[in-house]
């Protein structure tokens, strides 16, 4: 029960957080148009956590897509930092990003085993 509470914790927090790049999608679509696009992702991805909330263990799906695609986005953003590609204060969102995918993956509902008729 505990466990669930968290998760559900988390999925709160991450789906606020998403939502909220709503505003720099805005701000920037006519500086960064790749950016706003790449935010325009993150922010539906927020409201289907904020969903997954209900009911979590049916949610599996969209919880191992946001924790496994936070990772591939810290391990390519990172990349990028460590080459001098992009700047090296996206460091810190490579920080967020991995432990968004860690705590993502350690609070996933077990999966459900099929019951015979």
């Amino acid at each position: 029960m505990k466990r669930e509470l968290a998760l559900k914790i988390v999925l709160a927090a991450v789906g606020l957080l998403f939502i909220a790049l709503g505003y720099p999608m805005v701000v920037f679509i006519r500086q960064e148009p790749a950016l706003s696009m790449q935010f325009s992702l993150y922010v539906t991805l927020g409201v289907f956590l904020l969903l997954a909330i209900r009911n979590p263990s049916a949610s599996r799906s969209v919880i191992a897509f946001t924790a496994w695609s936070s990772f591939a986005h810290a391990a390519l953003m990172g990349t990028q930092a460590c080459r001098n590609m992009v700047a090296r204060g996206e460091l810190i969102g490579v920080a967020v990003l991995v432990i968004i995918g860690v705590a993502l993956i350690a609070l996933a509902p077990p999966k459900q085993l099929l019951e015979s008729a």
